[in-house]
């Protein structure tokens, strides 16, 4: 027996009863009554598992999951890597005409899936995570604290952020850098003030 509490269930879903569905086991604690199994729909473990299961490439190691950040019901962000160049990560995760994470999302009710290419440049990896938001300039303000400033078109500055800014908040949790994105032209005014700033000193 299980113990799916309203904490670790996601807003939105129900069942009936005598429904089969995947959870993810977070704890076992010997009880006086037996074990006591807890569950959860709503851990970012449940998406890992579910492409661990899907997607032969992931079990035999052939395709790493770096990382992943999850709202629970709305989106995941998903990195993933390939050590041989050959393998294409995404496309091993997609699936032939999108059928492995399609079978994903339906068993998370719809919940949206992004899945980039994991890279060890952090330039390229934060290009990546932003995705679908082009990026036009990533600025590493220090390796050690892991910033950076990104650069975004003007035009494609609300979706970098994303809605409540749900795109940078799932990108840096990722990629497990701080990401602050400024606009095109917000960028170089402040640039050129600075500029003129110090031509005046």
């Amino acid at each position: 027996e299980g113990i799916l509490s309203a904490t670790e269930q996601v807003a939105g879903e129900s069942f009936d009863i005598n429904s089969r569905i995947k959870v993810y086991v977070m704890d076992v604690k010997r009880t006086t009554k037996g074990p006591q199994v807890y569950l959860s729909r709503s851990h970012p473990g449940l998406v890992r598992r579910l492409f661990e299961f899907e997607v032969p490439e992931i079990q035999d190691g052939t395709v790493e999951i770096k990382g992943i950040a999850r709202e629970a019901g709305s989106r995941t962000k998903m990195a993933v890597y390939a050590a041989d160049e050959n393998v294409d990560p995404v496309g091993a995760c997609v699936g032939p005409r999108g059928v492995r994470v399609q079978n994903i999302v339906d068993e998370l009710f719809g919940e949206k899936i992004d899945i980039i290419t994991w890279d060890e440049d952090p330039v390229i990896l934060i290009s990546n995570v932003l995705s679908p938001a082009k990026v036009e300039k990533v600025i590493i303000l220090s390796e050690a604290e892991k910033t950076a400033t990104i650069v975004v078109p003007d035009y494609q500055l609300s979706l970098a952020i994303g809605k409540e800014g749900q795109n940078v908040r799932l990108a840096a949790k990722v990629s497990g850098w701080k990401i602050d994105i400024k606009s095109h032209s917000k960028y170089f005014e402040e640039e050129q003030s600075d500029e003129e700033y110090a031509d005046e000193d």
